[in-house]
């Protein structure tokens, strides 16, 4: 099962990831200061600047194939640049291998028209443009994704979008939005939806707000929109695929998403052990007891760097196996990762913020916005709930148990 699995980084990779790494120490986490406390429309022209620099050094879109302008790593090596780009809150948007867009440019291009991937894709890649990804519903559980009431309706040669959306991420400034919507109603409850383009300068088109989370509402990027759709017309020709296969093209979307998510929260793992242990070396309790000497700020080390070590593994093995068996047979250890290393980095990210005490929760570490923007990682992509029951079942058929 395990042979020919070899995680150790390429002759042509470890020079790559070398750099990256330099130039997230040395350039991105001098903005960290900046970004975490402040407005991400306002750091646009910086951010902006340092991205220009990424395509100097040759390390633009290293998930996007050559011959779109990226650096065509497999899976499992945009897994080992994704954990360092996670190391701060900038890294993934200086790369242009941010969620929503990343996951969008996979699908683009594997199921865009030509005339679509001119049009939506090429500025995606080039960074011209950013876009979004409109799936969840207020109304509906995002836990069952073949539920849903934004519907399409056909009218001559477009379609008339209406629903509701909501935590559809970075929807503030996207040129354009991929939106899940029933098309097939009377279908198969995996065949009712499709995904459709829609320009968000189409009448119709609302963003009603960006939700505050923990008590942050952000801007531009880094935010989660409320949105409606009402009476939006678009041509047929934007509909992704064939009519009915909004939910295959979702679930092909989401396991490599998956891996890219859990990689980057390792690296927000790393991050946040780092400055646990910094913390725990340099606080004195009294003179010459530093917060280290403590048995249970030692436990909290050892536990957070076993179960660093361990997702990582799970996760690369789980890029391994799509990259050489493809998604089908990874299913079991993307359900496996996606909830696993969700819970890790919940508890690393807690005992951080408890070693540094009362500084924990301001906004003078990233500890408090990884904290904020990182504890829904157990619920979206499917909550640990679902994909603990899926691979539990799964597991269990296998027993003979098949309630």
């Amino acid at each position: 099962m395990l042979r020919g699995m070899d995680f150790a980084p390429s002759e042509t990779l470890q020079p790559l990831l070398d750099k990256i790494q330099r130039f997230v120490t040395e350039e991105a986490l001098p903005l960290e200061p900046t970004f975490v406390g402040g407005s991400f429309r306002a750091m646009l022209p910086e951010l902006n600047r340092l991205r220009r620099r990424v395509k100097e050094l040759g390390l633009w879109g290293p998930q996007i194939p050559k011959e779109h302008g990226g650096l065509g790593l497999t899976l499992l090596e945009h897994g080992q640049v994704s954990e360092l780009l996670g190391r701060t809150p900038i890294g993934h948007y200086l790369f242009n291998c941010q969620a929503p867009d990343a996951g969008n440019m996979e699908i683009l291009i594997s199921h865009g028209t030509p005339e679509q991937k001119k049009q939506f894709l090429e500025p995606l890649a080039r960074g011209e443009i950013r876009s979004c990804f409109s799936m969840t519903e207020p109304e509906l559980p995002g836990s069952n994704p073949t539920l849903m009431a934004t519907t399409a309706r056909l009218d001559g040669d477009h379609y008339v979008i209406d629903g509701h959306k909501w935590f559809t991420s970075a929807a503030d400034g996207a040129a354009f939005a991929i939106v899940m919507a029933v098309t097939n109603p009377d279908a198969a409850p995996h065949l009712r939806a499709s995904q459709i383009i829609v320009p968000t300068n189409t009448p119709g088109f609302e963003l009603v707000r960006n939700i505050s989370v923990m008590g942050h509402a952000g801007d531009d990027y880094a935010t989660h929109a409320e949105l409606r759709y009402t009476n939006v017309r678009v041509p047929v020709t934007n509909r992704l695929g064939h009519e009915g296969s909004g939910f295959l093209i979702a679930q092909e979307r989401l396991g490599p998403g998956r891996i890219h998510h859990c990689m980057r929260w390792i690296g927000i793992c790393e991050r946040a052990f780092d400055l646990m242990c910094q913390r725990a070396a340099s606080r004195e309790l009294q003179p010459g007891k530093p917060l280290g000497s403590k048995q249970i700020v030692q436990a909290w080390v050892a536990e957070s760097r076993a179960e660093i070590d361990a997702a990582r593994l799970m996760v690369l093995r789980a890029a391994w196996t799509i990259d050489t068996r493809g998604l089908y047979e990874a299913r079991e250890q993307v359900s496996l990762i996606k909830f696993f290393v969700a819970g890790v980095l919940d508890r690393v990210v807690d005992r951080a913020i408890q070693v540094h005490g009362a500084l924990g929760v301001t906004d003078d570490t990233p500890l408090a916005w990884f904290y904020r923007q990182e504890r829904a990682a157990r619920i979206y992509d499917g909550p640990d709930e679902v994909h603990k029951m899926v691979v539990a079942k799964r597991i269990l058929k296998k027993y003979g148990v098949t309630a």
